[in-house]
């Protein structure tokens, strides 16, 4: 019971009740005091209005003819409904329904609230008295209990609204925190099961499209995140496992070889330098997962300066044009004079070389890759490097910028892996993606940054 009313659905149902008791009393008090006022007022001209006819009577037809159109009116009226009493200038009653002047009442003309025996029960009535000539009194007054029972029927309305309101408040909240319950109990299971270790587990979704269901659907997309990087984690874990092994168990290999059977200082020599490249093969990628982890964390974006993308360009392609010429291949670039972007300009250049250094590996001989930037209206910047290579398979597109991931075609091809994985990252650093596309034959790379 104590952790029922602590609970949230509880506490809203308590403001939605309190907050419906204060509307109903804004509501209730102006109707009230207008009310009152009306009455009052309404009262009040009434008994003036009775006495100015009364005091026109005995104008007219003096104190005989003021008794006895006041006997008359006393016959005629419902008993207790009005008050009536001519007396002289002693206070010795000469007409009416009361056995004796009031004694409560002051001298002055005026009207009065006070108390009256009626019935032989004291009542508050509302009175006017006036004096005629001849030193005659006159009193016309009503009972203010007369419209008592509107009065206790509007306070038993407005009890009877207040205690509705509650019971609807107690049975809403009792409503709302079985339905949370019910799908708080859903995520807890999903958060247990996940626990340990089952990261498939999704919350169940309605089709209400309530806010219940749309936390549902972030928690969701957390989760299917969550599980993706996991299995990112994992998978890049045994890669990276698998790929140092094989330069490390070749390091060791050789140098157990030179150990063993201490070979001429020519053969040494050559075996430490191939030792040495299976070293920098490591180092290389120790590296790009520093320069992955930094780009994720989105450290490098505080190194954002106004950068010429024309010129990052133009100096990876002279980079590349010995290469090209080696193995006979056509490298052609078209671009603006200028273009500028809000960017890393060390991490552009680097993308950049990738992508030319993958179209170099794939590239037949006497081929030819085609480099083209271009701005669009929107301010983004595609950069395309398009090659006649053997291209990558449809199924493969959506892979290849995992980390580690090798191709069909790439596996006969020195590399880690990681060209186009950092090229998709740095993309994403600048609000931006990669686009792999046919060619034609080859691949046609398009690196879209934003502005």
């Amino acid at each position: 019971m104590n952790r029922m009313i602590k609970s949230s659905a509880f506490f809203w149902a308590a403001i939605y009740i309190a907050l419906g008791i204060l509307a109903l009393i804004l509501f209730a008090a102006p109707l009230w005091y207008a009310w009152r006022v009306t009455i009052n007022d309404g009262r009040t001209e009434l008994l003036l209005e009775d006495t100015q006819r009364l005091t026109s009577v005995f104008q007219h037809s003096g104190r005989q003819g003021l008794i006895d159109f006041i006997h008359l009116r006393v016959g005629m009226q419902i008993a207790g409904d009005r008050i009536l009493l001519l007396a002289d200038e002693n206070l010795h009653p000469l007409a009416g329904n009361l056995q004796s002047w009031p004694s409560t009442l002051p001298d002055k003309d005026g009207t009065y609230t006070v108390p009256i025996p009626l019935n032989e029960m004291p009542t508050q009535v509302v009175v006017v008295k006036s004096t005629l000539a001849g030193k005659y009194n006159l009193l016309v007054g009503r009972d203010i209990a007369r419209y008592a029972p509107l009065e206790q029927r509007f306070w038993f309305g407005l009890a009877g609204a207040v205690a509705i309101l509650s019971i609807v408040g107690v049975l809403g909240g009792l409503l709302i925190r079985r339905t949370l319950m019910s799908r708080i109990q859903g995520i807890r299971q999903t958060v247990s099961a996940i626990i340990q270790g089952d990261l498939g587990h999704r919350l169940i979704t309605k089709s209400s499209g309530d806010e219940l269901d749309t936390l549902s659907g972030t928690i969701n997309h957390m989760l299917d995140q969550i599980e993706q990087l996991v299995q990112g984690i994992r998978n890049v874990s045994n890669t990276i496992a698998h790929d140092l092994r094989t330069p490390l168990a070749e390091l060791r290999s050789r140098l157990e070889v030179l150990a063993v059977t201490k070979p001429s200082l020519q053969v040494t020599f050559a075996e430490i330098d191939e030792s040495v490249a299976d070293v920098d093969r490591v180092i290389r990628i120790f590296n790009a997962l520093l320069r992955l982890a930094e780009i994720d964390a989105g450290v490098r974006r505080s190194g954002f300066v106004r950068v010429n993308v024309v010129r990052v360009v133009e100096e990876a392609v002279d980079f590349y044009l010995p290469a090209t010429e080696d193995k006979e291949i056509t490298l052609a670039f078209s671009a603006p004079e200028e273009v500028f972007l809000a960017g890393d300009p060390v991490l552009l250049t680097q993308a950049i070389g990738n992508l030319i250094d993958n179209a170099l590996k794939y590239t037949r001989r006497k081929g030819s890759i085609l480099i083209e930037l271009v701005q669009f209206e929107n301010g983004k910047v595609n950069i395309s490097v398009a090659d006649d290579g053997p291209g990558i398979l449809d199924v493969e597109k959506s892979k290849v910028v995992e980390r580690f991931y090798r191709g069909t075609a790439g596996r006969d091809t020195p590399g880690i892996g990681l060209g186009l994985t950092l090229v998709e990252a740095v993309a994403r650093l600048h609000s931006g993606k990669v686009e792999l596309l046919d060619n034609h034959p080859g691949l046609r790379v398009c690196l879209i940054l934003g502005s």
